[in-house]
């Protein structure tokens, strides 16, 4: 079958959840048993994400093959069995360099370089080049209609449509139905004005998602159909839920996933959709509760840690446990302390990160950790904080660090790989992508993979000083992960401790909903057996909470 493609705009404002409506379109078709992919088009000029910040941008989420993309990755890769790469994420900055690439290599012939065609036909490639072997391909433009950097996108997706052929490619637009609470009606201004944008531009939208806080009446959906020129038929609810999970189930009961593929005229058999109904009764209605603490220095923007969150919540799934997220800024225990910041959390969890600021403070939440044998685990930066940690208060090496931190320390414990000594570039010069690790027998690693060789994806520029190795191992730590020949230290244990883990590679990646990685489900049950050996009730709190594991608030929007 040739490919088909599914081009997602979004408009009246940011943040409508672009990202998780085309993961979950995606999700629904491959229920149904197509080779389904996504593309996230962004319009800023970076070349990639890889050197924003984690405010600006919220995560970076880290491909197979060493891409630093766009979160909404994150969504596509949670949400369907594919795995994304290079190709799935294509920015502005990245069509720019290749044009006038080819500009001074001379492939132009010395023709004049425009947006049209030349800025637009890049596009175009990448769109056909990420496509190949798939049966639907699913392309998300970023940003919002109206948005001048957007401009060379859409103008691109109009054209590959024209290309194609209506049987070939359908555009769908997401867009806000306010309810407005003084005149008790909601309104549906906001959409009209947002398509007459889109259709200003030379796109009609096949079908609009509206997102809305309850189910929209028919006449509302009818007055929505009459004044944006689509079918009645084609207008649906992208109603707000309290779990991320159930925004398949959503679409699949107002039809989208039938529509489309009445649009694409493709044959399918129905959507097998029971693992997202069982994934969802989990979260919903889970047998216990954990309070999971996450000592970070990004807490004031959850997107930055949203892979984190999300696989925490998978490994709440795997043990039928709910999990409550509790955001600890680590600069605010250097200020105070400890204090009553980490009282009933059942488990300590200190993520990647880069730069100085807050690192005592998670220095400190890991030491309280180890001392109080609460469950640890440490991830990228926070393996690499455990080692400095262990070093200092453990082995006696006074101001041992990592050289990121302090270039003068006497025990560089952690140090820049040999690698990146002679790096001057920032963007995409890391260690990153998809490496192997060789695990020891008998180990917390090892008892939650169940196998001997692994491969995790990596984001990262310092490592586990081998000089120290002896030292360390002597006192009581376990390298029972390393790359093949025992070069990279890749995951740190720590003898007698109920479980304390530190891994060098980013697992949250890889969790999926219906697949929770196992160092998560690993870490999630050893919260659990800590809180079942104390006094708390195992009995979950009678409050739903979300997905991300907070308490339910009234007229929640997913991010």
């Amino acid at each position: 079958m040739k490919t088909k493609f599914i081009f997602i705009t979004g408009g009246v404002l940011s943040s409508l959840g672009k990202g998780l409506a085309a993961a979950s379109i995606a999700a629904l078709l491959e229920c149904r048993g197509l080779r389904v992919t996504n593309q996230k088009l962004d319009p800023y000029i970076n070349v990639d994400p890889g050197t924003l910040s984690p405010f600006q941008h919220g995560e970076v989420f880290v491909t197979d093959d060493g891409a630093e993309t766009d979160l909404d990755l994150g969504h596509y890769e949670r949400f369907t069995c594919t795995r994304m790469g290079k190709s799935n994420n294509l920015t502005a900055g990245q069509v720019y360099f290749s044009v006038i690439s080819k500009e001074r290599r001379g492939d132009y012939l010395g023709k004049t370089v425009q947006v049209i065609p030349h800025i637009t036909d890049e596009i175009k490639e990448y769109i056909k080049a990420s496509a190949t072997g798939f049966d639907v391909a699913i392309v998300e433009i970023g940003g919002t209609v109206g948005d001048i950097e957007s401009l060379p996108f859409l103008e691109a997706i109009r054209q590959f449509r024209n290309e194609l052929g209506r049987e070939n490619a359908i555009f769908i637009h997401l867009t806000w139905v306010p309810f407005i609470k003084t005149a008790g009606e909601v309104k549906t201004k906001p959409t009209q004005h947002s398509v007459r944008a889109l259709r200003e531009i030379g796109i009609q939208p096949e079908i609009l998602l509206c997102r809305t806080e309850d189910f929209l009446s028919e006449d509302i959906k009818a007055k929505i159909a009459l004044f944006c020129n689509v079918e009645v038929a084609a207008v649906f609810t992208a109603k707000d839920v309290d779990c991320i999970y159930e925004v398949p189930l959503i679409f699949h009961r107002e039809g989208v996933d039938q529509k489309i593929v009445d649009l694409l005229n493709i044959w399918t058999g129905r959507p097998h959709l029971e693992a997202w109904v069982d994934v969802v009764e989990k979260i919903i209605n889970p047998a216990h509760e954990v309070c999971i603490a996450i000592v970070g220095k990004y807490i004031n923007l959850t997107d930055s840690y949203k892979s984190l969150n999300e696989a925490l919540i998978h490994g709440g799934i795997a043990n039928n446990c709910r999990v409550i997220l509790r955001f600890v800024d680590s600069e605010k225990i250097e200020r105070e302390g400890i204090g009553s910041q980490l009282d009933g959390v059942n488990g300590i969890l200190v993520p990647g990160g880069f730069g100085q600021r807050g690192i005592e403070g998670m220095i400190t939440a890991i030491h309280f950790a180890r001392e109080k044998r609460i469950p640890y685990f440490g991830i990228c930066l926070g393996m690499q904080l455990a080692v400095v940690e262990y070093a200092r208060n453990v082995c006696k090496l006074e101001k041992a660090n990592s050289s990121e931190f302090d270039r003068e320390t006497p025990y560089p414990v952690i140090d820049l790989l040999p690698e990146q000594r002679a790096v001057a570039e920032m963007g995409a010069s890391m260690r990153l992508g998809a490496y192997a690790c060789v695990l020891e027998n008998e180990s917390f690693a090892s008892d939650a993979y169940g196998s001997v060789e692994i491969s995790e994806r990596h984001r990262h520029r310092y490592e586990f000083n081998n000089n120290f190795k002896d030292i360390l191992v002597g006192k009581g730590i376990r390298i029972t992960g390393a790359s093949p020949g025992s070069h990279l230290a890749e995951i740190i244990e720590i003898k007698d401790h109920p479980w304390f883990l530190g891994c060098q590679f980013h697992p949250e990646f890889k969790s999926r909903p219906t697949s929770p990685h196992p160092l998560f489900s690993r870490f999630i049950a050893a919260a659990l057996q800590y809180r079942l050996r104390g006094v708390v009730s195992e009995q979950p709190s009678s409050k739903p909470r979300t997905a991300g594991g907070k308490k339910k608030r009234k007229k929640k929007r997913p991010s």
